[in-house]
């Protein structure tokens, strides 16, 4: 017994170790957990936050340049209109036009416009904000203007409205084209912040599972931690002298409640024999005294027994407590005899008060059944002494009861031992073959999830590798157009330029006022309107060019806008799924390691288990 304590309280000391030491594991990573979740929060309100900035300053600019823009389009709406109304009242050459030769400038230009309601004042007033808006840049650029710049005839009136006009225009695509920036850049930070709340988010949620899983471990280690350690103080206590005794003593008490427990079946059976006699014997004054006479003996037998118990109870308060059977044995022979006494001296009482009774018939049928019940008795003693004999023959003979008693011990002790190291070594097994089961789910789930990611990493590559060909072909295609429309364009306004330069020859001459050149005004006149329909055709030619190349080019910012977005959605997408794969083999070596681990233990505890059912298991006799 002291052997299989030692191992007990071994084992013990071994799980509890392994327990604390599991109990500290899941602590630091539980504590990890706890960092990362606060990192993870503190990121993610960040990024919650600066993407509202982000929106808010993107709406106030979207605001402003709606403003600007509609503006911008009045006043170059305005300017096409008024260039328009110009070159017609040119071509006229009437009253109207002769007023705005005499205009001067530009401001009265405008004046005369208005006036001739060809133009609103809110046109005018537009066209004169964007004049004072010109002279306060060439102010600050090269000093002040020369102030005869907005002054001359209708033509020169015509080219500064001209100028301004393209510089309008010009201030109206800078004014897109920041827009377009503007918007495209938010929106590649909008992209990146939700990618980025998206991950950590999730890595949020599994840094919480994690922490709710390492909290459950812990608190299973630390119940497990309890009983064990329970049960290993309590072993360490049985090694002591008292707790030997106390232990010998609990033993005592089980056994004598086990013979008490039997005595009372046999008594009980003793009664119910009795009593089915009785049941046959006819009633008469002479059962009435032999049923007192019985109640006599039973008082008599209840006074002896009490008596016994208080001797018993006296002598056992004199006894001290330890740990020697044998006293014990010769204690308890010492009241057997003397119960052996009492039942003696009762027997012999009661042979006297027989031999008193009258003899009869009756008497002589009582003595019958007194005699089979003597029979019966001697033959349920015989039983019994010959099952004890059975017994005691597979005992080896000696006359020390002590050293049977240690040997029942022994046999008691090794049962126990059996029957706890066979249930806790069969729940050990349990849990660790449970254990490898969750662990190789884990490990299968992590492994195809891990392979998947990389499969949507290698498709997302792929799609990168296609739209940066594609956006090549797009940029040499739209290489090819500008060039194609730069070189038209300077032909173009070579050509008007020509034009141009022929009506102005031809207006200068057709403007004297000899007689010859008034013969010849008829054919002028054709001839004027003839370029004038040429230069308004170029022109058309002109705008229609460079329409179809804006067009082309917002087209083309467009789509490059949209594929520089798809570029960084996937680029980030690469990184993230990258990164997620990357943790989840990371997990999976480290889970493939934990499962050797237990693999071996489950071994250990295998090879242990085989041992102790060939210690305690009794094979089959061949």
């Amino acid at each position: 017994r002291s052997k299989n304590l030692q191992f007990e309280i071994k084992t013990g000391k071994g799980e509890v170790a392994e327990l604390k030491a599991a109990i500290d594991e899941e602590t630091a990573i539980a504590a990890s957990l706890d960092t990362k979740v606060e990192e993870l929060t503190a990121s993610i309100a960040t990024d919650e936050a600066d993407l509202e900035a982000a929106t808010k300053i993107r709406e106030k600019e979207s605001a402003d340049f709606m403003a600007e823009e509609k503006e911008l389009s009045e006043v170059i709406d305005a300017l096409q209109r008024a260039i328009g109304i110009l070159e017609k009242e040119m071509a006229k050459h009437g009253a109207s036009m002769m007023q705005l030769k005499n205009a001067g400038s530009l401001a009265k230009t405008l004046q005369l416009l208005v006036d001739a309601s060809s133009l609103t004042s809110a046109d005018a007033k537009g066209i004169a904000a964007l004049v004072q808006t010109q002279q306060s840049s060439d102010d600050t650029e090269t000093g002040a203007p020369d102030p005869a710049v907005y002054k001359g005839q209708s033509g020169g009136i015509i080219d500064t409205l001209g100028d301004l006009l393209e510089k309008a225009e010009g201030q109206l695509a800078e004014l897109r084209n920041k827009e377009t920036a503007a918007l495209h850049e938010f929106q590649m930070l909008k992209q990146s912040l939700d990618d980025k709340i998206k991950y950590e988010t999730k890595e949020l949620a599994e840094a919480k599972t994690g922490i709710a899983a390492s909290n459950e471990k812990k608190a299973t280690a630390e119940g497990d931690l309890e009983m064990t350690t329970k049960n290993l103080n309590e072993d360490k206590q049985r090694r002591t002298p008292r707790g030997l005794i106390q232990d010998m003593i609990e033993r005592l008490e089980k056994e004598a409640e086990a013979d008490a427990t039997e005595k009372a079946y046999c008594d009980k059976e003793l009664a119910e024999t009795k009593a089915k006699k009785d049941a046959k014997r006819p009633h008469s004054g002479y059962d009435e005294r032999l049923e007192k006479e019985a109640e006599a003996d039973a008082t008599e037998k209840a006074y002896c027994d009490k008596e016994l118990a208080e001797t018993k109870a006296k002598k056992d308060a004199k006894r001290p407590h330890s740990g020697y059977d044998e006293r014990l044995e010769k204690e308890a022979e010492a009241d057997a005899t003397e119960k052996a006494y009492c039942d003696k001296e009762l027997a012999e009482t009661k042979a006297k008060k027989d031999a008193k009774r009258p003899h009869s018939g009756y008497d002589e049928r009582l003595e019958k059944e007194a005699e089979a019940d003597a029979t019966e008795k001697a033959y349920c003693d015989k039983e019994l002494a010959e099952t004890k004999a059975k017994k005691d023959a597979k005992r080896p003979h000696s006359g020390y009861d002590e050293r049977l008693e240690k040997e029942a011990e022994a046999d008691a002790t090794e049962k126990a031992y059996c029957d706890k190291e066979l249930a806790e070594t069969k729940a050990k097994k349990d849990a660790k073959t449970t254990e490898i089961k969750k662990l190789s789910t884990k490990i299968d789930q992590m492994t195809s999830r891990s392979a998947q990611l990389k499969g949507e990493v290698a498709e997302l590559e792929k799609g990168l590798s296609a739209l940066a060909k594609a956006q090549a072909e797009m940029d040499k295609m739209r290489l090819e157009e500008k060039e194609e429309y730069t070189k038209a364009k300077g032909e173009m306004e070579a050509g008007i330029k020509g034009v141009q330069l022929a009506l102005k020859v031809l207006r200068e001459y057709y403007a004297k006022g000899d007689k010859a050149h008034s013969a010849d005004e008829g054919g002028g006149s054709g001839i004027i309107g003839l370029l004038e329909v040429v230069e308004s055709d170029f022109s058309k030619g002109l705008i229609e060019m460079t329409s179809t190349e804006e067009a082309a080019q917002a087209a083309y910012d467009q789509e490059t806008k949209e594929n520089e977005i798809e570029k960084t959605t996937k680029e980030q997408d690469i990184k993230y799924k990258s990164e997620e794969a990357t943790g989840l083999d990371k997990a999976t070596a480290e889970a493939t390691s934990d499962r050797t681990g237990v693999q071996e233990e489950l071994d250990a505890v295998s090879e242990y288990l085989k041992g102790i059912e060939d210690r305690c298991i009794a094979k089959p006799e061949t």
